[in-house]
């Protein structure tokens, strides 16, 4: 059998070394246009603030070590048209163009930054977005002969950007269009990280909520500033963009594969696109939501690597269903930790939800005991059944395995009263007495319908 795979980075790069032992007398070759597979790219923020020298330990697995396993690897090789009837895709590198033939093909092209409609967004060499190896390489180097820095944009990217510069010195301007920042967390919970980030604030950050950046200005090739609608003017030596990605799912629209409401490429619990043979994973693609079952778009590196197995079984033939996704996520930005899981509030209410909710405020730790800090943690039910739907928690370590523990519960579908009777740990240095999650599971049987 012959498998070939679009993309490398996480889900393709997964999906060839699992489809590789399960068909070890298979062709499996993966193309891409990158100048490097198999890598984390959640990982590039950390090297940029200097957590590691060198971007090589972000490679996962070289070109050499597919090879030597059986995988050839194609760099720099874009694969511009898949022609289904044939069972061909069509392979442009540097030199020519040709037809490689497919029994099986995977798609796996991921997603790409969104560009926004910025006049002179495209006319300075140091205007960046970090998506690839290389973005990363370059932003580090402009880092660190720099003074200033402008954000635009404050979700996960924005934020870790943010801390990386903040700890190398710079000062920076954080620009986002929206009233608040992390806009994918609900409002209250957005509120407390802008408090916390304030708090950390040695005068060397400022935030700038509902401004939308109307110019970069510069000169000889070089940015020197941006212009917002409301006229204020930012002086900069480095601009990164990070508004927001896209997914790249053109070519697959092309090939007259379904492309989802969300613009992904839609696939069901096989990773099946809607053209036979032809399977999708990774950024590229749209997935069902495990609370809602409504399909939706979660691009994160984790359910990547995840949907390029169950690609990978299922084009081996071996069936194995991919149920969905929690959009479970964590990051960190100036000692806060921030993560979540399931549903936003907005979202419960547009499934059609009535969503009840139950906001604990405590210490991660017992505390008398040393560096105590504070988690904030928002826990969602519905009121009629006492399913639970979603959370969040804001604070200090910690508050990302509080989410874990709930994410746990959705995917087994707890309700409230199930939840209440969870056994967690405790010992002073790790939490409480009562663990926060259990305080908002207790707040929350006094609000649904069904009493604990």
């Amino acid at each position: 059998m012959k498998i070939v795979i679009i993309g490398g980075v996480a889900a393709g790069a997964k999906a060839a070394a699992k489809i590789k032992r399960l068909l070890p007398d298979s062709e499996v070759s993966i193309y891409t246009d990158d100048t490097h597979v198999s890598y984390s790219a959640c990982g590039l923020p950390y090297y940029i603030e200097g957590n590691f020298a060198d971007y090589t330990s972000l490679l996962v697995r070289s070109v050499e070590e597919f090879n030597t396993s059986g995988i050839d690897v194609y760099l720099e090789s874009k694969v511009e048209k898949i022609l289904p009837a044939q069972q061909q895709v069509l392979v442009c590198n540097k030199k020519h163009a040709f037809l490689v033939d497919y029994d099986k093909l995977i798609i796996a092209t991921g997603a790409r930054p969104i560009i926004p409609n910025i006049a002179g967004v495209k006319d300075y060499k140091n205007v960046y977005s970090l998506r690839k190896i290389e973005d990363g390489i370059a932003i580090r180097n402009k880092m660190l002969e720099s003074k200033r820095a402008v954000v635009i944009g404050s979700g996960f990217i924005g934020l870790e950007l943010l801390e990386a510069f903040v700890r190398n010195g710079l000062f920076v301007d954080l620009i986002e269009k929206n009233d608040r920042i992390m806009p994918s967390f609900d409002t209250d919970m957005s509120e407390l990280i802008r408090q916390r980030l304030d708090q950390s604030n040695d005068n060397n950050f400022e935030i700038h909520t509902s401004e939308i950046v109307t110019e970069i200005l510069g000169e000889n090739g070089v940015a020197t500033g941006v212009k917002t609608l409301s006229g204020k003017y930012m002086p900069t030596d480095i601009v990164i963009l990070s508004v927001g990605i896209k997914p790249n799912s053109e070519i697959a629209r092309d090939a007259g594969i379904v492309i989802g409401d969300t613009g992904a490429i839609r696939v069901n619990k096989l990773m099946q696109t809607s053209i036979e043979n032809i399977y999708a994973c990774g950024d590229c693609c749209e997935e069902r939501h495990l609370i809602s079952g409504n399909y939706v778009w979660v691009p994160l590196g984790s359910t990547a690597n995840k949907e390029g197995e169950y690609a990978a079984l299922n084009a081996a033939g071996v069936y194995s269903e991919f149920e969905g996704v929690l959009g479970s996520s964590v990051t960190r930005c100036l000692n806060t930790t921030m993560s979540m899981t399931g549903l936003t509030e907005a979202q419960a209410l547009e499934f059609g939800y009535t969503p009840v909710f139950a906001i604990v405020s405590k210490t991660d730790k017992v505390a008398y005991m040393p560096n105590v800090g504070e988690i904030t943690l928002k826990v969602m039910a519905d009121k009629a059944s006492g399913l639970l739907l979603g959370g969040q928690a804001v604070g200090s370590i910690g508050a990302d395995k509080r989410i874990n523990a709930l994410a746990t519960a959705l995917l087994g579908r707890l309700t409230v009263q199930e939840f209440k009777r969870n056994d967690l740990t405790y010992s002073p240095p790790f939490s409480p007495t009562i663990d926060p999650l259990l305080t908002a599971m207790s707040i929350l049987c006094k609000k649904v319908s069904r009493p604990c």
